[in-house]
């Protein structure tokens, strides 16, 4: 005991002294204080300029997702899938000569562009029946639309009806044809990549070299330099797209779609919010204090430690080169709000002991605001910043980043606001306090009285609540829209929705299939061929060959009857057109050589090559999945084709696998879910561990942990009874909401117990600490809620969902701080009975 009670005493000398040491620098030496942190202010603006966006596909998939690796490769071997579509609808007949003049010259205004590798129109494709040709004609040369001797009439069949073209460049009602724009390759930005990747890989498994851990940071800068430089590039190029585009709008309907555009028109969007929230959350704040406090001072003070913080906040993320995704783009927006929640509390409390002594010299006043706030502030800070720590459990990059930056960015509010706000208030005299009619004090009132005379009936809505939540909770999913991420008014919207209707679908989902390890006819075919040059391509190739087009014909065709695909391109698509091609030919093995060998280089490069592997052992089916499609689960679309092709046609599992984004954004949405259970159970264990240290009294602990669980079940609870999915905004709004929840938890018991401590009477406990510190509670708590409802003005749905739910969850946290909390600590009495201190003991 004496051990115990020696290193309390040591311990409280220790913060007696570094209270001293706080006192004289900041309240006794304001001026020396206030130019220490105009020079940090300086050094973090001086790395603004290198503060960095990015909303590149990257920033939206799994760490170390096996299945990025997998289509990476797919993407070198068949061709990349980041490219522009371009739908064109003219006014006048999209086959007169007229409009297809001017899609021609459009056509070659786009190739024209920088960094455009080809554009594929109806202009540039092979047609084989406008006129039917024969097999020997088709090897001379692939006939297309704008010859003389190709048949209009006929061509806008073909182009309708083709299984190639029909809903991939060309609509079925033949009024909407789609340009595809593809870029050029990066091989610079590939290679430093793929670098930074073998380089990562190795560092988790261990295996880096001393060379190699040197060589990573700067593979990574450079990789990240680089990267910024081709999504500059990037916009660029697309500004210089619709540039084009504006000059036929008079003449057609269009509209761009494709990954290249979404990530520029999204960096567009993370701009607008950072800017939009930075000044309106600001202005909106600023209005609040006004009404809240009148004074100009306390306007301006809780203003100036905000842009502080922002200031210092994105100047680090400059410094240390942490780029702002879509998930971190409300950053600065919540370092306002968090920054000003901690000087309403300070200004509360001064304006309270100013009452109380009207005549006190303003470093008094001061310093009792800063010693009384405190520890429940710095405890506030932790828990807020486990909570946005507790994001980094995730695997997806731009949630783990976000955790990081309101790491750090909590961190500055709290020493900012217990520097600059007391240094600069030291150039303030007190004059008198404010005194009037208090609304405030007859809300506070009101719900103290309610809490004494309701107690019973407040914890049975409370619990009703919870059950309804956890009901909720259990409706909650993933699967959500891309599309739905936008406004309607947005391009990034009305093309995707036409692309859907007019063009077979959105989201590009590949099916490869590899032959077996062994190939099961290769030892029961005959050579057909003496050249094996000229015949041997059927022979060694699995899948292109007369024994196999039926599997392939079925696979297909399953595929494309799945109500959630639509345009389905594979070795089927080329053997159905060839097919006209044969005439009385016999279609064998020796067709097909013959066919592969002599067939034109351009009709190889839209045919075979995108769904064969070169040696013939691979086949690739393009799918394009409809986005827009309200019954649209991609965790069921993606289990039904795996199943089909592993049980019904008794595939090897390791011979069939699904790539591309549809499988990429699936793993990102399922991984939401276990992040979602991880980042909540680390939360609240390690809050209750906090209370309890905080407390000193795991009673009290568990009491206070529990106002703070049913606002999280409420939102969630919500979320699934109003059927609005998780996604990578609304997966942080529990570890939020229970970061900043638990500010007013720690303020409401820490005063609580101080008045507790006065006489012992849990009942004026309440009165008191509702009158006292229920005052800031509210401020803080009203303030958040509306900054966090200034982001409905965002033009990214999740933004606004983000917003509207945690300034609910805000306002579900202050009344259960009020209504609950008081309850429980009033009825189980953790204190006991009687004050264990004096009111008057120096550590309190």
């Amino acid at each position: 005991m004496h051990v115990v009670a020696g290193l309390r005493n040591s311990n409280r000398r220790r913060a007696m002294k570094l209270v001293v040491w706080y006192e004289k620098l900041v309240i006794e030496r304001p001026k020396l204080t206030l130019t220490l942190l105009g020079l940090l202010l300086l050094i973090f603006a001086a790395f603004i300029p290198r503060f960095e966006l990015d909303v590149s596909a990257d920033s939206l998939v799994l760490e170390n997702d096996a299945d990025l690796e997998y289509y990476r490769s797919i993407r070198a071997r068949y061709g990349s899938d980041d490219s522009l579509i371009l739908t064109y609808t003219p006014n006048a007949e999209l086959f007169s000569k007229d409009e297809l003049a001017r899609l021609r010259n459009m056509r070659d205004r786009l190739r024209g562009i920088d960094h455009v590798e080809s554009v594929v129109t109806i202009l540039d494709v092979p047609l084989l029946e406008s006129p039917p040709i024969s097999l020997s004609e088709f090897s001379e040369s692939a006939p297309m639309l704008e010859q003389p001797t190709t048949d209009p009439a006929l061509a806008k069949r073909e182009l309708r009806q083709s299984p190639l073209y029909r809903n991939h460049l060309m609509s079925p009602d033949g009024k909407t044809c789609a340009l595809q724009i593809v870029l050029q390759r990066d091989e610079t930005y590939l290679n430093l990549r793929k670098q930074r990747d073998r380089l990562r890989e190795r560092k988790l498994t261990g295996a880096l070299t001393e060379s190699e851990k040197a060589q990573l940071p700067r593979i990574e800068g450079e990789f990240e330099r680089y990267s910024q430089k081709v999504t500059e590039k990037e916009a660029e190029l697309i500004n210089a797209v619709r540039a084009t585009m504006d000059e036929y709008r008079p003449y057609a309907q269009m509209h761009l779609g494709g990954v290249p555009m979404i990530v520029s028109d999204m960096m567009s969007f993370i701009r607008h919010d950072l800017v939009l929230f930075g000044f309106a959350v600001l202005a909106i704040l600023a209005l609040m204090l006004v009404i809240v406090f009148g004074k100009l001072h306390w306007v301006l003070l809780p203003l100036l430690t905000a842009a502080a913080t922002g200031i210092v906040t994105t100047g680090f993320l400059g410094m240390v080169g942490w780029p702002v995704t879509v998930v971190s783009s409300n950053f600065l927006a919540l370092v306002l709000i968090f920054s000003l929640s901690l000087t309403i509390h300070l200004i509360v409390r001064y304006r309270e002991q100013h009452l109380l002594e009207p005549e006190a010299l303003q470093s008094r006043l001061v310093s009792i605001t800063v010693r009384s706030k405190a520890m429940p502030c710095l405890f506030n800070a932790l828990t807020t910043m486990v909570a946005f720590g507790s994001l980094v459990v995730s695997d997806i990059r731009p949630v783990i980043d976000f955790g990081w930056i309101m790491f750090f960015a909590v961190g500055a509010s709290m020493l900012l606001s217990f520097t600059l706000f007391p240094a600069t208030l030291m150039f303030v005299q007190p004059g008198q306090p404010q005194q009037g009619r208090d609304i405030m004090g007859s809300i506070t009132a009101f719900f103290a009285r309610l809490v004494e005379q309701h107690s019973g009936k407040l914890l049975l809505i409370a619990a009703l609540l919870a059950t309804l939540g956890t009901l909720g909770m259990s409706r909650l999913t993933v699967e959500n829209r891309f599309i739905d991420y936008f406004h309607s008014s947005t391009e990034i919207f009305q093309g995707m929705k036409l692309i859907d209707e007019k063009l077979g679908g959105t989201t590009p989902l590949d099916v490869i299939i590899d032959a077996p390890e062994e190939n099961p006819f290769e030892a029961g075919w005959e050579d057909e061929f003496e050249d094996d040059e000229e015949g041997g391509f059927a022979n060694r190739s699995y899948w292109f060959n007369t024994r196999m087009q039926d599997d392939i014909a079925s696979i297909h065709n399953f595929i494309d009857a799945l109500p959630e695909t639509g345009k389905v391109l594979s070795l089927h698509t080329a053997m159905t057109m060839l097919d006209t091609l044969k005439g009385d030919e016999v279609v064998d093995n020796l067709f097909l050589s013959v066919l592969y060998k002599r067939m034109p280089p351009e009709v190889m490069s839209q045919m075979i090559t995108p769904y064969l592997s070169a040696d013939g052992q691979q086949l690739r089916i393009a799918v394009r999945v409809y986005e827009s499609d309200v019954g649209l689960n991609r965790k069921e679309l993606l289990e039904k084709i795996r199943n089909h092709l592993t049980d019904q046609r008794a595939e090897n599992g390791e011979q069939v696998h699904l790539s591309g984004m549809v499988v990429l954004y699936n793993n990102l949405l399922q991984s939401l879910f276990r992040s979602q259970i991880q980042t909540l159970g680390f939360v609240f264990m390690v809050i209750l561990i906090t209370f309890a240290l905080l407390f000193r009294s795991f009673k009290v602990a568990t009491i206070a942990i529990i106002p703070n669980i049913i606002p999280v079940v409420l939102v969630l609870g919500l979320l699934g009874g109003l059927g609005i999915p998780l996604d990578i905004m609304t997966i942080t709004i529990a570890a939020i909401t229970v970061g900043i929840a638990v500010d007013d938890t720690i303020h409401y018991v820490y005063r609580y117990h101080e008045e507790w401590q006065k006489d012992g009477d849990y009942h004026a406990a309440v009165f008191r600490a509702h009158n006292s510190i229920g005052r800031a509670m509210y401020y803080t708590s009203i303030t958040i809620t509306i900054g966090f409802i200034a982001m409905v003005l965002s033009d990214f749905v999740p933004t606004i969902y983000f917003g509207l739910f945690t300034a609910f969850a805000m306002m579900t946290a202050l009344l259960t701080n009020i209504t609950v909390l008081p309850i429980l600590l009033r009825n189980f009495k953790p204190y006991g009975n009687q004050p264990a201190v004096s009111a008057t003991d120096p550590q309190h």
